[in-house]
């Protein structure tokens, strides 16, 4: 190992690097990730249409029964769980585990190229609730960027992992928050969007030049603009939270970056149902719980939707995952809410249906299709809320993890949640001195829905329509990402630790295998020497996680919420 002394004062290190038989063979840039070749994964959701598809086949159901371990790699310390989205370019496979380190490994042997071990503010770390897993890294013109829990973003090197440069966004020792999501890169800019949420603050997105670092611009999800201003009272913008913790995608048609954003802080609010002019942030609190279209080049705002105005219950709409497909001569957009519900846009966000994944969901009593209107808000005073529990839970009817969606059978794959929860809301004031301090605003408690049983499933749904056509039930929910590829399978990693492989035109199961331990990650598909791999996260961990063993109790009990491995599948 050496130091590498750079100008924030804070070492980094740098592993050795050793010699592959994996070759570095081209750089990626906006083209290549647009063409979306078969052999690689070179962005968070596969190519910029965030299909999270696989158009590999070597795998399928006449081969799945000889699928077995090709090989694994154990990050080491992987604190709350390894939550990261592997990339694949040229037959290398770059991923991030806990404390934004990061790995290059040849894709066919897992043997290690170079590794990345950022120093950090352990004390630092200690006060932030959402740390320190990270969710991944992104690739461009050579160099693969990471975002640290500490504010900063670097460029390395893709072959050796030296630093190439580094820059501070954020003043993570006065905001306390940092990055945990990828970057996107698109067009010579990394995209990253800063944590916010429960945490008062306001809740940045910025674009760096990639080849130098530098910030070219900055993007506020709180008040952002003089219109968004007006919809936050008694100055409440100042300690607003928002954030766009995952990464978004970019239309290179629009020259467009699509971004969702975080919920306002504090998560819940006392103001009853005249949240227009009571409570802790009186207004409809622009541009959070809200799907952005920012231009690429200015980050200027070009169209919006806010998907849940006046966010009073933490069903945010940060899932980064925007499902780009065309019907019958129409551009769509596709973007699920944590709330349980999937909107479907025009390419300017204009809205073109709203659809339930989900059940028990009574934070509204419904959407509006056409308008995307909220009809039937729950909204709550101090003081503990009356039945029935509120649905969904806090962690949502839908997960950040990524659905999938397959050209070949036209259907979308995701994953529902169906749990709830008591709550009990308080009177809060921000604090934001001498650090940043979180901001939730109630207390609550996982519940059954009224009625049943806890339990998480599988949908495969036509994604303009919402129409099911079969359904997978889970006795917990997963928190893992789905893939669907052109071998005709859905695989999904559950929250027990078992890896199932679907038939994606049926549901009907094909295969599993016992990782160990759950997942809450991601899982992707490349080729190398004409040999095709399935990667996936493997490891507990985060608050959600932390929920499990108490209300679940079996193998959750002994699971552990501080390790993880990267296991890589190939046919035998």
């Amino acid at each position: 190992m050496r130091k590498q002394w750079l100008s924030s004062g804070l070492p980094v290190l740098v592993g050795a690097t050793f010699a592959a038989s994996a070759a570095f063979a081209q750089s990626v840039d906006t083209a290549r990730i647009e063409a979306a070749g078969q052999n690689d994964w070179l962005t968070y959701h596969g190519s910029y249409k965030s299909h999270h598809y696989s158009p590999l086949a070597q795998i399928n159901a006449n081969t799945i029964g000889n699928l077995g371990v090709a090989w694994m790699h154990i990050p080491g310390r992987s604190t709350r769980g390894l939550q990261s989205m592997p990339l694949v370019a040229d037959g290398v496979l770059y991923y991030s585990g806990s404390y934004s380190r990061v790995f290059a490994l040849n894709g066919a042997t897992g043997e290690v190229i170079w590794s990345f071990f950022p120093e950090l503010d352990e004390a630092l770390i200690s006060r932030q609730t959402h740390s320190p897993y990270n969710r991944g890294v992104a690739l461009g013109e050579g160099k693969v960027f990471v975002g640290t829990m500490d504010g900063r973003v670097f460029g390395l090197d893709s072959k050796t992992g030296k630093v190439l440069w580094e820059t501070r966004l954020i003043d993570s020792q006065k905001l306390t928050v940092g990055f945990t999501g990828a970057p996107l890169y698109a067009k010579g800019s990394v995209i990253i969007g800063s944590q916010g949420g429960e945490w008062p603050g306001r809740g940045p997105i910025f674009a760096l030049d990639a080849t130098t670092g530098k910030k070219k611009w900055e993007f506020l999800t709180v008040a952002g603009t003089d219109e968004a201003m007006k919809t936050w009272g008694n100055d409440s913008w100042r300690t607003g939270g928002g954030g766009g913790w995952m990464p978004g995608t970019y239309d290179s048609e629009t020259n467009t970056i699509l971004w969702g954003t975080a919920n306002p802080a504090p998560l819940y609010d006392w103001s009853g149902s005249d949240y227009k002019t009571q409570g802790a942030r009186p207004g409809d609190n622009l541009y959070t719980s809200s799907v952005i279209a920012l231009d690429i080049d200015t980050g200027k705002l070009k169209s919006y939707h806010q998907e849940l105005p006046h966010d009073a219950w933490d069903f945010d709409s940060a899932v980064g995952e925007f499902v780009m497909l065309e019907r019958d001569g129409q551009k769509y957009v596709v973007h699920p809410n944590k709330g349980g519900f999937v909107f479907v846009y025009d390419r300017n966000l204009g809205v073109k249906n709203v659809w339930r994944l989900v059940e028990n969901i009574n934070f509204v009593k419904d959407i509006d299709p056409k308008t995307g209107a909220l009809i039937g808000r729950r909204d709550f005073a101090a003081g503990k809320v009356a039945e029935p529990p509120l649905c969904p839970f806090i962690g949502g009817g839908i997960s950040w993890n990524a659905g999938s969606y397959s050209p070949k059978t036209g259907l979308y794959y995701k994953l529902g949640q169906e749990w709830c929860m008591t709550l009990e809301v308080q009177k809060t004031t921000p604090v934001t001195a001498p650090q940043v301090q979180l901001n939730i605003g109630a207390d609550f408690k996982m519940a059954p829905p009224p009625g049943g049983e806890i339990y998480g499933h599988l949908d495969a749904r036509d994604p303009i329509t919402g129409a099911k056509k079969w359904e997978v039930r889970y006795p917990e929910p997963p928190l893992g990402s789905v893939l669907s590829t052109a071998g005709n399978l859905v695989f999904v990693p559950d929250s027990r630790g078992v890896l199932h492989a679907y038939d994606a035109e049926t549901g009907a199961e094909l295969w599993k295998h016992n990782n160990g331990t759950g997942h809450q990650g991601g899982i992707v598909s490349y080729s190398v020497g004409g040999k095709q791999y399935i990667a996936v996260a493997a490891g507990f961990g985060g608050m959600l996680a932390d929920e499990y063993a108490p209300n679940f109790g079996g193998a959750y009990k002994s699971m552990p919420r501080d390790d993880g491995a990267l296991i890589v599948f190939s046919l035998k």
